[in-house]
């Protein structure tokens, strides 16, 4: 238990008025909810954790759901009491499981919290650093925050995960983009919550195999933040800054870093980014509060490619393109008002605006050759091509939602709806590219320009959802999901359509009901639960309009079977969960081969997806930690002919059948502030190509944390890739270009400090 008194210089007699606030005595944010007991009656904290107990008694009990029970011994009739968030996953509380606040143990799905504490002790440069450490989960790097995903699905860059802020995606639908994390802000994360599986009957489109919930820090009870520094032996350095208060009834709090890589270990591989959120809180009364927050993030890369199979048998990281980048720009906004009716009924309502442009000049369109109006016999050994664009969109949307508690059955329903509306436009740019010596230096365009796409798009979205979630026996809990989704492109094509500058102007619509059915049941430390539902994603707006008019292009459609389950040993010091999964993809937008010798876009391919997750977790004492992750899968063609080629029964490329993550943590009494941590990454070998005729060996990577922290003050150390293994993050084969390998970082050292001000 936490014991805490503030002045305790008086003592209590009779009846007395104690007022306090209740906060999270690692992330400092207010608690709501928190009930405070004497030993006859007890309240509850407001919006801002505030209460207000009249009493007899000098001992107060405080508890929260999520939070270790603290009996604290009153002196004072002013407090401020920090509640320890529980470390035993079965007591977790979790938001993304159906939008609202609930159990760990009630939720019937594959969810995983990365906590405030671990996001503190990793002190992690990149996303991949904390999501790698959930079973389920392989974030490739790419080097310079740059990224693929596999959760359930091989490492691609395909549209079938979802990345939310607050519940929120990060970007409209029908214009996914791979390397979306980007547009995170690390330094605003109060937790990160990970659904493994689908979740379109409550998230919608792209929620298929794996979804991504970054819950941004709120407010701190009172006045506190902190400023840090850190570099490393390869050129990265990085500078962190979060500032808040509570002030009567407004909170605010700002976070932002700036991150920049300087001749690191491959040629052309520079970047920089800042990232800033803020956000602001305004109590209008105890069952209301007004939530405002904005994020801009400011990103450029150089885009050096991967290393063909002679660099990197050589280990030779000389560059072979000198021009090519990516920028990202990045706003977002929103309001929520949250009105808490009764104990029973809460209503929130939320508008959000996007702004967003990726502009590239892509590193993996070079030496491509693009037909049509290009004389070829103006391309020699000394040229290839390439092209420059810029994909943007603006969105505007709003979302409402009820959630109802009842007595009934001890049911809860939420129902919500939501809309957006989306313009994007895309400009595409042709440019010659001048090789030497094998290498291509520098690029030129036609004058006047040659344009390869120049279109806009308005994307509509409607969506209404509901989730019923039901007890029908002791332990036993039922969870129902449904949802609609209504799209609408209204595609206008400032070029003449052809095959290089996509299809006429049209409109098309698409329309997707997705359902969920799980259940959860626990007694004694033992959970296990079971789920059925379905994941999809309607067709890209590159899919529908990119070559051709594709109208006649279905929504892809997953459905997966899952079972799972957790328990606790030896007094909650050992904790165990897993889940196995089947899910079948259908309708995948594959390109197929006509009778006429040309290729087209249909909804032709068939995939399935299987595996078994794994994790354990065992903290002998307060000052040990012990995990283990682990993933077996395997993930096949079972339906699949695209351009003329039979992949019907091979496994998919960079699928590996096996991968894991351990770590050890320390954290001495003797040596208060001091902690040491040891973490072991594993990937599996997997096939290159898709015909499985060439494979990757995987690596070992060993990465080693060290930091001591005394009063507000904080120094540690990260040996990342301690062993120095030579690896690649990624590997593929075509039998056109060869072998190519994304590298994987060397042996870094990263030395930070930080300072710590406030309660």
């Amino acid at each position: 238990m936490l014991f805490m008194t503030i002045a305790m210089s008086n003592t209590i007699f009779a009846q007395t008025i104690i007022k306090g606030k209740i906060f999270d005595s690692i992330s400092k944010e207010v608690i709501s909810g928190a009930t405070v007991s004497d030993k006859n009656h007890s309240v509850v904290s407001d919006a801002s954790g505030k209460f207000v107990i009249n009493t007899k008694d000098s001992i107060l009990k405080i508890s929260s759901t999520g939070y270790i029970n603290a009996i604290v011994n009153v002196a004072e009739t002013s407090v401020a009491i920090g509640l320890q968030p529980m470390t035993n996953e079965l007591g977790q509380v979790v938001v993304s499981a159906n939008r609202t606040a609930e159990k760990r143990s009630e939720a019937p799905i594959a969810i995983s919290v990365i906590s405030k504490q671990t996001i503190e002790d990793t002190k992690a440069q990149r996303l991949d650093f904390l999501l790698n450490k959930i079973s389920g989960v392989n974030m490739v790097n790419l080097g310079n925050e740059q990224h693929e995903m596999s959760i359930r699905q091989p490492m691609t860059t395909n549209n079938l995960f979802l990345y939310l802020e607050d519940g929120i995606p990060l970007r409209t639908s029908a214009v996914f983009n791979h390397n979306a994390l980007i547009e995170m802000n690390m330094t605003a994360a109060k937790s990160i919550e990970v659904i493994k599986g689908p979740s379109s009957a409550l998230y919608g489109a792209e929620a298929i195999a794996g979804t991504v919930n970054l819950i941004t820090q709120a407010p701190p009870a009172f006045t506190a933040g902190y400023i840090s520094a850190q570099m490393s032996n390869k050129g990265y350095k990085r500078a962190d800054a979060q500032i808040g208060f509570n002030q009567g009834k407004i909170g605010f709090i700002a976070s932002g870093y700036y991150a920049n890589q300087h001749n690191g270990p491959i040629q052309y591989s520079d970047y920089h980014k800042s990232a800033s959120t803020y956000r602001l809180d305004y109590h209008i009364d105890s069952n209301t509060t007004w939530t405002n927050s904005i994020t801009y993030v400011d990103y450029y890369s150089d885009m050096y490619g991967s290393l063909d199979s002679a660099h990197f048998a050589q280990k030779n990281y000389a560059a072979q393109k000198f021009f090519t980048y990516r920028k990202v720009y990045a706003f977002r906004g929103r309001s929520t008002i949250a009105h808490q009716w009764n104990d029973h009924s809460s209503t929130t309502a939320t508008f959000m605006y996007r702004g967003n442009s990726v502009i590239q000049n892509p590193a993996y369109s070079i030496a491509s050759y693009h037909a049509g109006g290009i004389a070829a016999n103006s391309i020699s050994n000394d040229t290839a091509t390439g092209n420059i664009n810029d994909n943007a969109f603006h969105s505007y949307g709003v979302y409402v939602q009820q959630v109802q508690q009842f007595k009934f059955l001890k049911s809860k329903l939420v129902v919500g709806s939501s809309a957006e509306i989306s313009p994007q436009r895309f400009n595409e740019d042709f440019i010659w590219v001048k090789k030497s010596n094998g290498n291509y230096v520098s690029y030129t365009k036609n004058n006047p320009d040659s344009i390869l796409a120049n279109y806009k798009t308005l994307i509509t979205d409607m969506a209404a959802y509901a989730n019923y979630d039901f007890t029908i026996a002791r332990g036993l809990r039922i969870s129902t999901a449904l949802r609609y989704d209504a799209f609408e492109y209204s595609f206008v094509n400032f070029l003449t359509g052809s095959k290089i500058t996509g299809g006429p102007s049209s409109v098309t619509n698409y329309h997707k009901l997705a359902p969920k059915v799980g259940f959860t049941y626990n007694t004694g430390g033992i959970g296990f639960y079971g789920n059925y539902s379905q994941g999809y994603v309607p067709p890209q707006i590159t899919d529908v309009f990119g070559k051709t008019n594709s109208t006649y292009l279905k929504p892809q459609n997953f459905t997966n079977y899952e079972i799972g389950g957790w328990f606790s040993l030896i007094e909650n010091k050992i904790y165990i969960d897993w889940s196995a999964y089947l899910m079948n993809g259908k309708d995948e937008i594959i390109s197929v081969r006509m009778p006429d010798g040309t290729s087209q876009s249909l909804n032709a391919g068939r995939t399935r997806h299987k595996g078994l997750e794994y994790g354990i977790t065992y903290t002998p004492s307060d000052e040990w930690l012990l995990r283990f992750s682990g993933t077996n899968a395997r993930h096949t063609f079972t339906n699949y002919i695209a351009s003329g080629v039979d992949y019907n029964g091979y496994q998919m490329s960079a699928a590996p059948n096996f991968f894991g993550n351990a770590e050890v943590e320390y954290k001495p009494h003797y040596f208060k502030g001091f902690r040491i941590d040891a973490e072991w990454q594993h990937v599996g070998k997997y096939f290159e190509d898709n015909l499985n005729t060439h494979s990757y060996k995987g690596y070992n990577v060993l990465n080693l944390r060290v930091g001591y922290a005394k009063k507000h003050y904080e120094i540690w150390v990260n040996a990342l890739n301690l062993l120095n293994e030579y690896y690649s993050v990624l590997s593929t084969y075509n039998a056109g270009s060869g072998y190519n390998y994304q590298l994987g970082d060397p042996r870094t050292f990263t030395f930070g400090v930080s300072y710590k001000f406030g309660k």
